[in-house]
């Protein structure tokens, strides 16, 4: 009996999301004086490392590549880097809302634009109304509670640098998502690209401040960043590529600010207005659409 769709391939990406969603509460719980570049390179370092380390396919993935499928790997290591590099000065430059609200919303449209300019098939009219449906939800539920009070001037390099994060994002979901369709097992093909960004993303780790790692709270952050987020979701994440889209999986993935919304309400005691649940249900009913039509 084969399996349903939605188990092999919306809900593995959600269940990543998911998992993504604890990041930003995770990161709160860090020692005063560790900086959120700084947080992003170890998890990153130590996470893509396990990726790599746990999967055979992973160390055999270069010599069983073409030479162009080689450069792909590489293009995807890069990407992957670019991600927490661009997004945590983003969020220090125009605070998590807005940073969160145009990485991930921008991701989509980008993963469109590039898998266009690749060749690829144009995503559906579901696709479409699904994805436009829960950015709305998405910026509507992040940003309800600025909208609920006073505006604040917008820093553009901020806004450039979360727009960056979303490209890299949308870039490095592509790459994974066409190595998995030419064949290459999804745990080899993500552990080579994080094996790969752990290694660039090193030397950030080891030329900036990271005695808050020898601390209790700070390895137990970088550690619930490297298995939970990084390692575990990104396992998740490539075994759903092998059954959606690059375009799908990055709309689905959308979920991961309701997430990080709702933890920050129940172990941080934080409130959202009115105007942010509202969002929270119009981004849950676009993501419903896609995942389950």
């Amino acid at each position: 009996m084969r399996a349903r769709p939605a188990l092999t391939g919306p809900l593995p990406i959600l269940a990543a999301a998911l998992l993504w969603g604890t990041t930003g509460t995770a990161s709160s719980l860090a020692p005063v004086g560790a900086s959120p570049t700084s947080i992003g390179a170890a998890g990153l370092a130590l996470g893509g490392l396990l990726l790599f380390l746990s999967s055979r396919a992973a160390r055999t993935l270069p010599r069983a590549c073409t030479r162009r499928e080689r450069g792909l790997l590489a293009a995807g290591a890069i990407a992957v880097v670019g991600y927490p590099l661009t997004f945590y000065p983003a969020v220090t430059r125009t605070g998590v809302a807005v940073a969160t609200v145009i990485a991930l919303g921008s991701a989509p449209v980008f993963t469109g634009l590039l898998g266009r300019l690749a060749g690829q098939a144009r995503p559906g009219t579901r696709w479409a109304i699904a994805t436009a449906t829960a950015v709305l939800g998405c910026a509507v539920l992040v940003l309800g509670p600025e909208l609920a009070g006073s505006g604040e001037p917008v820093d553009v390099l901020g806004v450039l640098l979360a727009a960056l994060s979303g490209l890299s994002y949308a870039a490095y979901s592509l790459v994974g998502g066409r190595l998995i369709a030419h064949g290459h097992p999804s745990g080899g093909v993500m552990g080579a690209m994080f094996g790969g960004a752990a290694l660039l993303v090193l030397p950030v780790l080891l030329l900036g401040d990271g005695h808050w790692l020898l601390t209790f709270r700070g390895s137990a952050v970088a550690l619930h960043l490297a298995v939970i987020t990084t390692f575990l979701a990104y396992r998740l994440f490539g075994h759903g590529l092998r059954h959606a889209t690059a375009q799908t999986a990055t709309t689905l993935t959308l979920a991961e600010p309701a997430v990080a919304a709702l933890l920050g309400v129940a172990v941080l005691a934080e409130r959202l207005p009115a105007v942010s649940w509202s969002g929270l249900a119009v981004l849950a009913g676009g993501l419903a659409v896609l995942a389950f039509g």
